[in-house]
């Protein structure tokens, strides 16, 4: 519940105050160690590299984004808690691990679920900043460039490339919905 209201910025400066400053556990900027280059074939040693410094930006997005996720999950979970259907399947003698699994979670999520599609475009805006931060050399880096030197062109086609992926997410999301709750049914009677 802590992590819901932290901005990813500023989930990021801690981040690299803590983690890569004061411990030294994590490094704090680019995508790898200054002067690697990967070796011909599978270079095992730059691909660890490349991993190790994107933990903490990918870590300051997914953990503030999971804050609002669990607390909007919790209060899915309440309201479904109390339903009709679930003092049914009690009184059934049905086992709590599947009256949980099976009834509260299923339903409790897809909410959620519908929620994660349209949050994606908080975590891209939010990622923008967190490249910043991390000096990390991705698209959002890319969109604050082009939009300090004015560069329209790189701005449209960056925007349209978010778009276009966010629109892929949502889509993606609308198919897998019917696997979630086998009420939703899209073809045609």
């Amino acid at each position: 519940m802590m992590l819901a209201p932290i901005p990813y910025y500023l989930l990021a400066i801690i981040f690299v105050s803590v983690l890569a400053f004061s411990l030294g556990w994590f490094p704090y900027s680019g995508v790898v160690s200054v002067g690697r280059l990967p070796e011909e074939g599978l270079d095992f040693g730059y691909i660890v590299d490349l991993i190790d410094h994107s933990l903490l930006p990918a870590f300051s997005i997914i953990i503030a984004g999971v804050g609002g996720w669990v607390l909007g999950m919790r209060g899915m979970m309440v309201t479904v808690l109390g339903e009709d259907y679930l003092t049914l399947a009690e009184a059934k003698g049905l086992k709590d691990r599947r009256i949980f699994l099976r009834y509260a979670m299923r339903n409790a999520i897809l909410p959620q679920f519908t929620a994660l599609a349209i949050t994606l475009g908080y975590v891209v805006s939010g990622a923008t900043i967190v490249e910043l931060i991390f000096s990390y050399p991705g698209m959002g880096l890319r969109l604050f460039e082009a939009i300090n030197s004015n560069d329209f062109p790189v701005i449209q086609g960056i925007t349209f490339f978010l778009v276009v992926s966010i629109a892929v997410a949502i889509l993606i999301i609308d198919l897998i919905y019917p696997w979630l709750d086998p009420r939703i049914i899209y073809s045609r009677r």
